[in-house]
């Protein structure tokens, strides 16, 4: 029987990202919120269907995972057409150049 003390791994790492994304209120994890699965002792932030298709990132740790996410997702968003605005700064909490780069995936938008 599990003690009032006793956490599940799921619990833990929803605290995990939550402290992430309350420390990184700007990046691309916090605002989009991608699931977050356990495989072989490594974790994975995955945003969309599948890993083929989605943006993932992969890490021994919760807050790794979503670190890496963030970077393959502002990386996938450069790519995504390069007459689109590129941001000017790498700092994923700058919410300001979020915005202006995620319209690559916007319906109607000149970078779709």
């Amino acid at each position: 029987m599990k003690g009032r003390g006793t956490q599940t791994a799921g619990t833990v790492a929803t605290k995990q990202m939550e402290f992430y994304y309350a420390a990184h209120p700007g990046s691309p994890s916090a605002v989009r919120r991608p699931q977050l699965s356990i495989r072989r002792d490594l974790w994975i932030a995955l945003l969309g269907s599948s890993m083929e298709e989605g943006i993932l990132g992969i890490g021994p740790t919760v807050e790794a995972a979503l670190h890496a996410f963030d970077a393959q997702y502002l990386a996938a968003l450069r790519a995504a057409d390069s007459h689109c605005q590129e941001p000017h700064t790498s700092d994923i909490d700058n919410q300001p150049v979020l915005d202006s780069i995620e319209g690559a995936f916007r319906p109607g938008s000149d970078c779709s």
